[in-house]
C-alpha cells in the first residue's frame, strides 16, 4: 500500500462532515510537525482550521484544502459504508476520497518525500486545511486569510487541492474562476381573487417579462480566458397553494456566474435597470460569494504544466469552468492560484471514488511542483 493510499484511508474514516473536522487536521500535523512545521490551529466559530509553515522567508509555496465533506446522501444506495474506506478494482471507495481527502494526503506525502530529499529548501511550504469549504464558507479559509494579512503573511503560490481533472489525473489545472453573484429578488403585487382580477395585482403576470429579459441580456462576451456571463434562476416561488388566489408577492433566487469582462457593480447596475424599466415595486438582497480571478502566466503556471508534463505526459490544459472554490479567497492577496488534483466525475455523488493510481500520480505532481518553485 502506498503511503498516500494510506493516509487518504485514514482521512476518510473520518466522518468529518462540514464543519466537524473529527481530528482530521491533527493527523496532518503528527505527520508534518516532526519535519520542521510549525502548526497553528485557528478555530473560529465551529470551524477548525490549520496553518502550517515549514520556513521563514519567501517565497511560500502553499498546499490549500479541505477536511470536510459533504453528507453521504441514502447509506443504502452505497455499496460500502461511505465512512469505511474500500478499494475495489482499482478505486478507493468513500465520502471525500476525490473531493478531496486524495489531495490532501497527497500534499502531506509529497512534502515528506520532498524534505527528504531537500531538507535545506529554499523559501516555505505551506499547508492551509479548513473544514468549512463545503459549507457556508464563513468561518474557514476567508478568516485564515485575514489573520495572515493583518501581520503581513504573504502566500506566493497556493496549489488548491480541488478535483480538476476530468478523464485522467493531470489532464485540467484550473487558473481561475468564475465569479459568483447571487441575489435574492421579492416582486410585490396585490392578493385577491382570481375570479375579480382588477381588485388585484398578479406579481406573477408582472415579474414575467422582467425575468424573461433578464435571462435574454448577453451580458458580455467573455474573453481567450473566460466564457460569457451566464444569469440562472435557480428558485421562483409564489401564491397560497389555492386555485383561486392571486398571489400577493413572487419571489427569485438568481445567480450570476460572471467573467473579468464585468465587475459586480456593473451586474447590480444593469439588473437594477431592467427591473425599474418594467416599473416593478420588489426589493433584491445582493450576496457575493467570489469575485473572479485568474492566473494566466507565471511560474506557479509553468510549474504545474512542466510537472505534469513529467510524470504524465499530458499538456495539461488551462480552465476557468465550474464553480466557485475557496482560491477565490486566496488570489485577491496577489498570489498566484491554480487547482489540481484528481478526476472529479463522481465528486458529491453516492460511491465517490478516486483512482488508487491516481493518487500516487498526483502526489508525484506536487512534489514535482515543490522542486521546480524551491
Amino acid at each position: 500500500m502506498s503511503a498516500t493510499l494510506e493516509l487518504t484511508q485514514a482521512l476518510i474514516a473520518r466522518p468529518s462532515i462540514t464543519p466537524d473536522d473529527q481530528g482530521c487536521q491533527q493527523l496532518i500535523c503528527d505527520r508534518l510537525e516532526p519535519l520542521g512545521f510549525q502548526a497553528e490551529h485557528m478555530r473560529f466559530g465551529e470551524v477548525d482550521n490549520l496553518w502550517l509553515r515549514r520556513g521563514t522567508e519567501g517565497p511560500v509555496l502553499c498546499f490549500a484544502g479541505h477536511t470536510d465533506v459533504v453528507p453521504t446522501g441514502p447509506l443504502g444506495e452505497w455499496q460500502s459504508d461511505p465512512f469505511q474506506p474500500e478499494v475495489r478494482d482499482g478505486l478507493l471507495y468513500g465520502r471525500g476520497a476525490a473531493d478531496m481527502k486524495g489531495s490532501i494526503a497527497a500534499f502531506v506525502v509529497a512534502c515528506e518525500q520532498f524534505i527528504a530529499q531537500h531538507p535545506q529548501h529554499k523559501g516555505s511550504i505551506a499547508l492551509l486545511i479548513t473544514s468549512d469549504e463545503e459549507g457556508p464558507s464563513i468561518n474557514g479559509t476567508v478568516k485564515v486569510v485575514e489573520t495572515l494579512q493583518a501581520r503581513a503573511e504573504k502566500i506566493d503560490w497556493c496549489l488548491v487541492g480541488e478535483p480538476s481533472s476530468t478523464q485522467q489525473a493531470g489532464d485540467i489545472i484550473k487558473n481561475g474562476r468564475r465569479g459568483s453573484l447571487n441575489a435574492q429578488l421579492k416582486i410585490f403585487g396585490k392578493q385577491g381573487h382570481v375570479a375579480y382580477p382588477q381588485l388585484a395585482d398578479n406579481p406573477i403576470h408582472r415579474a414575467a417579462p422582467a425575468l424573461a429579459e433578464l435571462a435574454a441580456v448577453k451580458w458580455d462576451q467573455g474573453n481567450a480566458f473566460f466564457p460569457p456571463t451566464t444569469f440562472q434562476i435557480s428558485n421562483l416561488n409564489a401564491g397560497t397553494g389555492a386555485t383561486n388566489v392571486i398571489p400577493g408577492e413572487i419571489n427569485a433566487l438568481i445567480n450570476f456566474r460572471f467573467s473579468t469582462e464585468l465587475t459586480e457593480d456593473q451586474i447590480r447596475t444593469q439588473t437594477e435597470a431592467i427591473l425599474n424599466r418594467h416599473e416593478l415595486n420588489y426589493q433584491l438582497n445582493w450576496k457575493l460569494s467570489g469575485q473572479p480571478f485568474l492566473t494566466a502566466e507565471g511560474e506557479l503556471v509553468a510549474a504545474c504544466v512542466n510537472s505534469i508534463r513529467q510524470h504524465t505526459g499530458i499538456e495539461t490544459q488551462l480552465s476557468t469552468a465550474g464553480g466557485t472554490s475557496d482560491g477565490r479567497f486566496i488570489a485577491p492577496t496577489g498570489a498566484q492560484v491554480v487547482e489540481l488534483g484528481p478526476c472529479n466525475k463522481t465528486i458529491h455523488q453516492i460511491n465517490e471514488c478516486v483512482s488508487v493510481a491516481d493518487l500516487d500520480t498526483i502526489s508525484k505532481v506536487y512534489q514535482g511542483i515543490l522542486r521546480y518553485l524551491l
